[in-house]
């Protein structure tokens, strides 16, 4: 998608991922055979790109504890298998255990706040969001992304977080922040400069302050010629 997206060119996405939260939310077929022949015959269908400094995103971006859960779940994987059961798992086992906040300073639509959280999630999928309960799905593919802030709580608050987001009830959970937005700074406080972060499962440290934004150009997504639109 990174060398895809400033050509124009048509981009084709087969599902060989845990989730395929891309796929599943444009209508492509989970079977590689399947979504291949829908590739051949599909259509074009333009689709929101969110980027974090250098780093683009399809489905989400992360700091703080949904980067280490992800590295935490790989290792089972490899251990355990590539199964939705194992990550699911994984999961949990790293809510529980995580112990790290992040002091940061953030900045969105004329707004700065301070803040400490085990986590920043943004999100650029509205299945995703649609999954876990959160309004903000109607707002993400119109120039908007979706923030999810952790306030400051213990593992086992995490774990009942996890399960409410599991039952589609994260709305009306009091330990989040959640907004919709179309810029967000974000600044990492005291002598740390670079943070771990997350881009669609892909781990890597960014230099802070880390800029949270909507691509101007949208990816040129080939979708089956009867997908839907899920926004």
């Amino acid at each position: 998608a990174t060398v895809a997206l400033p050509t124009g060119r048509p981009f084709g996405l087969l599902p060989q991922g845990t989730f395929n939260y891309s796929c599943r939310a444009h209508g492509i077929p989970l079977d590689t055979e399947e979504a291949l022949r829908a590739l051949l015959s599909g259509r074009i269908k333009p689709v929101q790109v969110g980027r974090l400094n250098d780093r683009l995103f399809l489905v989400n971006a992360s700091l703080g504890l949904y980067p280490q859960l992800l590295e935490d779940r790989e290792q089972y994987k490899r251990q355990f298998g590539r199964k939705r059961i194992i990550a699911a798992l994984a999961g949990l086992i790293s809510l529980v255990r995580y112990r790290g906040q992040l002091q940061l300073q953030i900045e969105h639509d004329g707004r700065e706040e301070a803040l400490l959280t085990p986590t920043v999630f943004v999100g650029n999928n509205p299945l995703q969001l649609k999954q876990v309960g959160l309004p903000e799905a109607n707002a993400v593919q119109h120039r908007r992304l979706a923030a999810v802030i952790v306030r400051s709580v213990s593992g086992v608050a995490m774990l009942w977080l996890a399960l409410r987001g599991a039952m589609g009830r994260l709305h009306d959970a009091h330990n989040i922040r959640d907004f919709a937005f179309s810029a967000m700074t974000v600044r990492v406080a005291g002598r740390m400069r670079t943070v771990k972060v997350a881009t669609d499962g892909e781990i890597a440290w960014l230099t802070s302050p880390l800029r949270f934004t909507v691509d101007p150009k949208p990816l040129q997504l080939i979708v089956p010629v009867t997908a839907g639109n899920l926004s």
